[in-house]
């Protein structure tokens, strides 16, 4: 029961809503009881955005204002939708990647909005490729600036909304590494530059980092001096995952420690 003074929100998948625990209750009860807050991830996957080289867009908007209503109704009260973007030499991510995924993200936001759910803004710019640090600020200032254009041109209110973008990091080809300090003056930058002071909170994607990255390069992401106007934390998947299933590796007898290693992590 001490997780809950860590973990504040919880994304469950559609199946994982609707299962109960050995006893019957429902997770999202779990949770409830335990003060973390039910969300849902909506998006329906990535599709190939034809006539690009091989980038994405991200499909599931038909539906959507139905089955957030129903989510609503379901005890989930914030949602995910992920956009995924690739860095390529000089020419990827498209001028017409970027606008479509900002396009789509600001639909998303607008109709979870409409249903009273506050939609996470999830613009992954992945970390496959040898581009440099430097080239992965421009291009997540390029993206985030239209995300934050297009959430306006649809008249998302922005003070309910959350931004779950990546850290500025060099593609994990790239020859020269960057320290977590370098990281963070990076990533800081790139959110000072874009990201509208009346954005609450901003939970960043762990995006393939181990867990030891991941943890070491928020702290530093705190720790830069300067404006940051916004709750910095995490929303991390296998970065809060990994070590947990390692230590209880689906044994009944194990439950106990794979709750400790959960906790430990989210500190």
């Amino acid at each position: 029961d001490q997780i809950s003074n860590h973990i504040s929100g919880v994304i469950l998948f559609h199946e994982t809503l609707y299962q109960k625990a050995d006893d019957g209750t429902p997770f999202v009860e779990l949770l409830k009881q335990r003060n973390i807050i039910p969300g849902i991830k909506v998006d329906k996957g990535v599709v190939p955005l034809f006539g690009t080289d091989d980038e994405c867009t991200t499909q599931g908007l038909d539906d959507l204002q139905q089955r957030c209503i129903q989510y609503k109704k379901d005890g989930c009260h914030f949602a995910k939708w992920r956009c995924v973007l690739k860095i390529k030499g000089q020419t990827q991510p498209s001028r017409l990647a970027i606008l479509e995924n900002a396009n789509v993200l600001a639909r998303y936001a607008s109709i979870c909005q409409s249903a009273r759910i506050v939609p996470i803004v999830e613009p992954e710019i992945l970390p496959d490729g040898d581009h440099t640090l430097q080239r992965c600020q421009e291009v997540t200032e390029e993206v985030l600036a239209a995300v934050y254009k297009a959430l306006n041109d649809h008249h998302v209110y922005l003070e309910g909304t959350l931004l779950k973008p990546n850290m500025v990091t060099p593609g994990q080809n790239c020859p020269t590494r960057a320290s977590p300090a370098e990281i963070a003056v990076a990533t800081v930058t790139a959110l000072q530059r874009t990201v509208p002071p009346a954005v609450p909170g901003i939970t960043f994607l762990s995006g393939g980092q181990s867990e030891e990255e991941a943890s070491v390069n928020l702290d530093a992401i705190n720790k830069v001096p300067g404006k940051k106007p916004w709750a910095l934390t995490f929303s991390y998947g296998r970065a809060l995952q990994a070590s947990v299933l390692r230590a209880w590796a689906g044994k009944a007898d194990q439950i106990n420690a794979g709750q400790d290693e959960l906790i430990k992590r989210a500190k």
